[in-house]
């Protein structure tokens, strides 16, 4: 199986490089448009000149299988419509696109094309979130912080508050049929957001501070007087009387502990069988994003 990874970045090479390179009857192809980089990164890899590209034009000759995007969010687009419309099924690293519109045409295709289209949403695959489905989730918390980084509010909600987004339509257990978004956005930069969601019996709140003074990430689920707490994707805390913590094995993978190389096992997995993988679902996540950045403004102004 012939797969491509386009864009070699930090995530790609902390996060899904170790786990593609490593997998059997998988031939790597690495293309990026900076020579330096992509020889660096083969060289770690051991892949032979062959399998080095510098444009997509390259990397489309060899006949891939599939293909992973992590390059920029503004090349997505351009980048996955030209690997739908040569029929390589894809996974783009979130988001599809920094423009809702753009997202649309790009699921829209995929089905038009019938080529399987996946978003990278790898925390739906995390085993500490992915195990709050069983427990009972009346009132969802959902806290992702930063340190010193407001930002412009599309970037900001897109690359990186999507992750809050998409994982509390993840967990909420019923209909959502209520939303509120505040946001603090001065001088044109995004300092915080919080997004509330609410159905029958449930309520689900997620919030960013970007001038929080410590990095975290802290999911809280509750309902029936009891509790679970994920701290950085790594300690669960189940609270029942006297709170008890499971913490992440010595040698369980950080790619695995953060649902990343479940995604890439699943998706590879879809290819060899011949599934065609959607991302209408993820388009719910881009349109949610979509409304809290026009709120914010909004809000702003």
């Amino acid at each position: 199986m012939k797969v491509g990874c386009i864009g070699l970045g930090d995530i790609a090479q902390k996060a899904y490089l170790p786990v593609l390179s490593t997998l059997p009857g998988v031939e790597l192809h690495l293309q990026t448009r900076t020579p330096a980089t992509l020889d660096r990164v083969a060289d770690v890899h051991h892949l032979p000149a062959g399998r080095r590209h510098l444009d997509l034009d390259s990397l489309l000759s060899v006949g891939l299988d599939a293909a992973f995007v992590h390059a920029s969010t503004a090349a997505h687009a351009e980048i996955a419509t030209r690997l739908l419309d040569a029929g390589v099924p894809t996974y783009v690293d979130k988001p599809l696109a920094y423009e809702y519109a753009d997202s649309e045409r790009l699921v829209e295709l995929a089905e038009k094309n019938g080529v399987g289209l996946a978003v990278g949403f790898n925390r739906r695959l995390a085993p500490g979130y992915a195990q709050c489905l069983e427990h009972p989730r009346e009132l969802i918390l959902l806290q992702k912080n930063r340190i010193g980084l407001p930002e412009d509010p599309r970037t900001f909600v897109l690359d990186d508050f999507i992750h809050v987004v998409d994982t509390l339509r993840f967990l909420a257990p019923g209909d959502i049929d209520h939303i509120d978004v505040r946001a603090r956005v001065r001088d044109g930069l995004m300092h915080h957001v919080v997004l509330q969601l609410s159905g029958d019996g449930f309520t689900a709140i997620g919030m960013m501070n970007r001038l929080n003074g410590s990095t975290e990430e802290i999911l809280e689920v509750s309902g029936q007087d009891a509790k679970r707490q994920v701290v950085n994707l790594a300690e669960i805390v189940d609270h029942k009387g006297q709170p008890t913590v499971r913490r992440r094995g010595d040698w369980v993978p950080v790619a695995r502990q953060r649902g990343i190389e479940q995604a890439v096992l699943g998706f590879l997995d879809a290819v060899r069988e011949g599934r065609e993988l959607s991302a209408r679902d993820a388009l719910l996540t881009h349109e949610l994003c979509e409304r809290v950045v026009r709120e914010a403004l909004a809000q702003a102004s």
